[in-house]
């Protein structure tokens, strides 16, 4: 038997009034999920924990097995994690984005507006340039250095900042993708005295990115530029339970998010990384597949994410939304289980959203979402296509940490 978990990231919504009421995942072309949820196991699950911000940090934690009222300490741990990045006691990390923010040097930055949480959708290096460049600055190193910070860069807009030996208690970032078009002087860092040094240190970026010749470049093409960083996700040193422990199973891990990577590391399941993986609607889904069947051959266990709804959501790009749980559909699901029958392979497959992400805000919600537990040897006969409203149909889940057991028959 192998078992497969299938996330969509952030394809739950609401209704859209777009879409005359329904919702992307109601009007997507999805026909094999759709045909799972008619034969297998269809109900709703609660991802993120009354309290927490709804989040992918806290769902994924969740849905991999990790309670976070008890393992969570902060996103950017993770995803340090994910880097190798060891801190110490103390020491605090940081997601560091590129982002766009008001493109007019001549607005003052508190009254500048948050246009973009990924620099217009930076990728392959193209963030590197930037924050390297930023923290060789010497006015930036000057500050970098008396804040006892330093980055370590992703291939994306994703950026680690680490800062030794800083108290961040009672410390507030707002996450920028939640608060597209807001201004600035309302998402500044706030609540303990180290708000103040992030502070200086975007205000800083945000002066010489401005005019950085690749920043001119991206406008000449019509594109956002990566103006500005931002940080958030603030958090210090995490430890996972062990999955293998949790389940006896051993598993795999395909995604091209460092978060998902930071949850796989410290759970001691295997990180597998896919040439072309971007962490957008235009990924390489086949690599993604083929990754995941060649790890089936030597684990138990394969998760495959997929960010792709979510950063659409994101970018107000509906149509892109529903063509991300399109391409999931045809193009993940659709080929890894016609594999895994072919080779006459029973299989578990779990297949959900770990968050809704609403078109209406473009941010996270932390409402329950609509899961499909498919097992190859059985047939339910629920007839039910899979949605947020036949979801709350069927099974509920109060709590994330619930389904990894149900989908190895553990409860």
């Amino acid at each position: 038997m192998k078992y497969i978990l299938v996330i969509g990231d952030g394809m739950a919504d609401n209704p859209v009034a777009e879409l005359n009421g329904l919702t992307p995942l109601e009007v997507s072309r999805k026909s094999y999920i759709d045909k799972l949820a008619e034969h297998g196991v269809l109900g709703s699950v609660l991802n993120v924990p009354e309290g927490f911000p709804p989040g992918s940090d806290t769902a994924i934690m969740s849905i991999f097995g990790c309670n976070p009222h008890f393992c969570y300490s902060g996103r950017a741990p993770l995803e340090a994690a994910a880097q190798g990045i060891s801190l110490s006691p103390g020491d605090a990390a940081y997601r560091c984005n590129n982002v766009t923010l008001t493109d007019d040097e001549t607005v003052p930055f508190e009254e500048k507006r948050i246009v973009s949480h990924s620099g217009g959708g930076l990728c392959e290096k193209q963030g590197v340039e930037l924050v390297e460049y930023l923290f060789a600055h010497p006015e930036f190193k000057t500050l970098a250095d008396r804040a006892g910070m330093c980055v370590y860069p992703t291939e994306s807009y994703r950026h680690i900042a680490v800062q030794k030996q800083v108290d961040i208690k009672g410390l507030e970032l707002a996450p920028p993708h939640d608060h597209i078009g807001e201004l600035v002087s309302d998402n500044l860092p706030k609540g303990c005295e180290n708000a103040a040094v992030l502070t200086e240190l975007m205000k800083k970026a945000n002066e010489l990115l401005q005019n950085h010749p690749f920043n001119a470049a991206r406008r000449n093409e019509g594109k956002f530029p990566g103006n500005a960083i931002w940080f958030w996700a603030e958090g210090t040193a995490a430890k996972l339970p062990s999955f293998k422990e949790q389940y006896g199973k051993t598993g795999a891990v395909v995604s091209a998010v460092p978060l998902c990577h930071g949850i796989a590391r410290l759970t001691g399941l295997d990180v597998i990384m896919v040439e072309g993986a971007t962490g957008e609607v235009e990924t390489n889904y086949e690599g993604k597949v083929k990754a995941a069947l060649n790890a089936l051959e030597t684990h138990d266990f394969v998760a495959v994410h997929l960010e792709g709804p979510d950063e659409c959501t994101h970018c107000g790009d509906l149509k892109g939304k529903i063509q991300a749980i399109e391409w999931l559909d045809s193009r993940v699901v659709e080929p890894l289980c016609k594999a895994l029958e072919a080779e006459g392979e029973d299989f578990r497959m779990l297949i959900l959203s770990d968050h809704k992400t609403l078109t209406s805000n473009r941010q996270h919600d932390g409402d329950p979402v609509p899961y499909i537990i498919y097992d190859s040897r059985l047939n339910t006969q629920a007839g039910l296509s899979y949605s947020e409203a036949n979801g709350l149909k069927g099974k509920y889940f109060s709590d994330g940490i619930e389904l990894m057991p149900s989908l190895f028959e553990l409860n």
